[in-house]
């Protein structure tokens, strides 16, 4: 006899019912995020922006939609094209209709076509043995560091902003690229070339700067697509032939291109780049300050130590039948000798260690640039300010100056093409 169900609570309405639905729908993992392909048909782009079409193979069928914005759509997708696209299931409650949600669609043959190029370019920089050339370390404390992004990008904001709070004044260059679109690896092979010129002494010297000894290729996250400049061949030669340690810094963690492979650094975002080449002042300082310390302690004891061999020797040269006298005296000093010297040696070594840490610091302190002529303003609550877009008309600044602050008020501000 076949079971019935009890009924607790009266019969469910039909829209709580397929709210039931779709909310298991959306809370299983299997039907979220899917990559699926197919043949697209009813493909129908309205005004609204929104994309509507059907997902189909021999073996079934689904309907589908791109919101507007929600991804790029290539302009070769049409009635009949064969497609990748990730997506999430749902349900609409009114019509009672499942459907997929797209967030990406792209043509097989244009993914195939990519990952072809990708890897012969891959078995191409492998049999050359570029794979395994040594890498470039990068400099302790960099004094000039060269970045190639998009101008006013959101990677670039991070990285100034990390610079500022772990190097105030750290100089740096930043050369504006295209960083995805057709022309983005002549544009990124441009800028690598003009950051290998300031890494030139000359040049740099002709600019009163130091000479550019980092170099960081970066851009924040994005589709295979967008990313694709860095896995073309132009810009793995020229970072390949570039002098100056670089750094790739491109997408995320997951992401891993060309110009990973054969960069001096591989950095899993913009930020990281900096924390992998940017020391922390405020540790670096506290690190000159122990060493110093433990310098001072280790002189102690082992002028400490000398002095009890010598004690030593001294009982037992006493205690030497005085037929030995002269021999002993002589080896005791000998040893005497080269304990003091000995002792000197490692003085010199540790003082100059420190020395040219000191000697580094100095260098590329941010006073010393002040005193190059060069102010840095800062707005009330302590930050430095880079850009004429920070500022606003009434807004109380501080220009600090190798010999002192100034407070002043904005009354005026002027861009560069005024």
């Amino acid at each position: 006899m076949r079971e019935v169900s009890e009924l607790t609570s009266g019969p469910l309405g039909i829209g709580h019912f397929v709210n039931l639905i779709r909310k298991t729908i959306k809370q299983d993992r299997l039907f979220q995020n899917q990559a699926i392909k197919g043949e697209v048909s009813q493909w129908k782009q309205y005004p609204s922006g929104h994309t509507y079409f059907t997902l189909r193979d021999n073996d079934g069928q689904m309907s589908a939609v791109i919101w507007r914005g929600r991804c790029k759509i290539d302009d070769s997708i049409n009635e009949g094209s064969e497609v990748v696209v990730i997506a999430s299931l749902d349900l609409y409650a009114k019509q009672g209709r499942v459907q997929l949600i797209v967030d990406k669609i792209e043509p097989i043959n244009a993914i195939g076509e990519m990952e072809e190029t990708l890897r012969k370019l891959k078995i191409k920089l492998r049999e050359e043995g570029v794979f395994e050339l040594e890498k470039k370390s990068l400099p302790l404390i960099p004094k000039h560091i060269a970045i190639i992004t998009g101008t006013g990008s959101a990677a670039l904001s991070d990285m100034n902003r990390l610079i500022d709070n772990r190097w105030p004044g750290l100089r740096r260059t930043v050369i504006g690229v295209l960083v995805q679109g057709k022309n983005a690896a002549e544009e990124i092979v441009r800028g690598i070339s003009v950051a290998r010129k300031l890494s030139q002494p000359d040049i740099a010297k002709k600019r009163g700067q130091p000479p550019v000894d980092v170099i960081i290729v970066g851009r924040g996250g994005g589709s295979p697509e967008d990313l694709w400049a860095f896995n073309l061949e132009p810009v793995a030669r020229a970072i390949i032939a570039t002098e100056t340690p670089i750094i790739s810094a491109i997408g995320h963690e997951s992401d891993l291109l060309v110009s990973d492979m054969v960069a001096d650094v591989r950095a899993s975002t913009p930020s990281n780049a900096i924390e992998r080449c940017v020391p922390d002042y405020n540790a670096i300082q506290m690190y000159l300050s122990e060493l110093g310390e433990r310098l001072d302690s280790s002189s102690i004891r082992q002028i400490g130590d000398v002095r009890n061999k010598l004690k030593l020797l001294s009982s037992m040269l006493k205690a030497a039948p005085m037929a030995g006298f002269t021999k002993v005296k002589i080896k005791i000093q000998g040893l005497a000798s080269r304990l003091k010297n000995s002792s000197k040696v490692l003085l010199a070594k540790e003082l100059s260690r420190i020395s040219n840490f000191e000697t580094s610091l100095s260098a590329v302190h941010p006073y010393r640039v002040l005193e190059r002529g060069y102010s840095m303003v800062q707005n009330e609550s302590g930050d430095v300010l880079t850009e004429i877009k920070q500022l606003e008309i009434g807004q109380r600044i501080t220009m600090n100056f190798a010999d002192g602050l100034a407070d002043a008020d904005i009354i005026e501000i002027k861009n560069k093409s005024e």
